[in-house]
């Protein structure tokens, strides 16, 4: 496909999406193990149209253009209120492990499948005792030959239940520095010795399960980076999950602008207070561009730590159940002040006893 300047690559994007009276309503970043079947389709139709992997390269089905443009891609969605992608872990994630560090012959097997919506991945990295404190897994996987013996327990896994492929953090140098004997490998999900559980939540669904793996024999050619090299690999995949802050600033703004004023003064004076606190938070969410960078991390806070507060004042039962998870899905509350403690302000790191 030809190159296209930015203003018309939106404009085109906006015209396709407002002739999609039947697009589905925006999931957000992880699809619903209940709309599996909706959402290959709507992947699969945006494919079609060249508004699937629009900053990929065009011999893996991309469209060749610039960060950018995902961007304005992504802003157009959430105006629209579809969504951007199937499931960020297989179009996001995984997709930029492959690109950055994967082989060709890794990138030939898996980007188009996943592009067209064929595949979809899950997210094989919090453990029972490692969730806030990545780096301290316990999943081993010992080389033995052209394969890795991997054992071990994931849990809070995103659609592990639909899911062909995973991308997955594991243990094979336990003699090191906890952060330095990770590494990552994708993982077909048909393999045996995975258990896949599905954790049923307060909302009564269960889009979130827990992984067993007793003894997955995992072909070599499935590691992604160098051996032991995982956990870079790993801080590159998820700076890149919290780079999509700019279509949740609009996805944000669309939410404020239909906040209804209550008649009660109290109440009023608490819903403005909020509103007042997400249009700061959007504003600074627009400043940071299509680039992730550390200062994604101040957005992430703002908007996890209003969730449940805004859903009290004016949303419904259900909103008041799911607005806790916010502050835990892609990196906790209390990891993001450290981020923002840290890397952001230069304060000294946390005490690590």
């Amino acid at each position: 496909m030809t190159a296209i300047d930015l203003d018309s690559f939106r404009m085109a994007a906006r015209d396709w999406l407002s002739a999609q009276s039947d697009a589905p309503a925006d999931w957000g970043a992880i699809l619903p193990p209940r709309l599996d079947a909706e959402g290959r389709a709507w992947q699969q139709r945006l494919f079609d149209a060249g508004f699937a992997g629009v900053d990929w390269p065009v011999e893996h089905g991309g469209r060749g253009l610039t960060a950018e443009h995902r961007a304005a891609w992504g802003e157009e969605a959430a105006r629209a209120g579809v969504p951007a992608v199937l499931n960020m872990v297989g179009l996001v994630l995984a997709a930029n492990a492959l690109l950055a560090f994967g082989t060709d012959e890794q990138k030939e097997t898996h980007l188009l499948p996943t592009v067209r919506g064929d595949r979809v991945w899950c997210q094989l990295f919090s453990e029972p005792g490692a969730g806030s404190d990545l780096a301290g897994l316990a999943t081993k996987a010992t080389q033995d030959g052209d394969v890795f013996v991997v054992s071990g327990q994931k849990v809070w896994t995103s659609g592990a239940s639909i899911s062909e492929w995973g991308i997955l953090l594991a243990r094979t140098d336990p003699d090191v520095a906890k952060h330095k004997g990770i590494s990552f490998f994708l993982l077909d999900m048909s393999l045996p010795g995975i258990e896949t559980r599905p954790l049923r939540q307060m909302t009564g669904e269960s889009d979130f399960d827990e992984v067993f793996l007793d003894e997955v024999r995992v072909p070599a050619d499935c590691l992604i980076g160098p051996l032991h090299g995982g956990w870079g690999v790993a801080m590159a995949t998820l700076t890149n999950e919290r780079g999509f802050i700019g279509a949740s600033a609009v996805a944000l703004g669309r939410r404020l602008d239909a906040v209804p004023v209550p008649d009660d003064a109290v109440r009023r004076d608490e819903v403005m207070r909020l509103v007042s606190e997400g249009r700061a938070l959007q504003r600074l969410a627009q400043r940071q561009g299509p680039v992730a960078s550390v200062a994604s991390s101040l957005v992430k806070l703002g908007l996890a730590e209003m969730a449940l507060p805004f859903a009290i004042a004016t949303g419904s039962d259900a909103s008041i159940v799911q607005a806790p998870g916010a502050r835990l899905g892609g990196g906790t509350s209390e990891v993001q002040r450290n981020i923002i403690g840290e890397l952001i302000l230069g304060l000294p790191k946390e005490p690590k006893p």
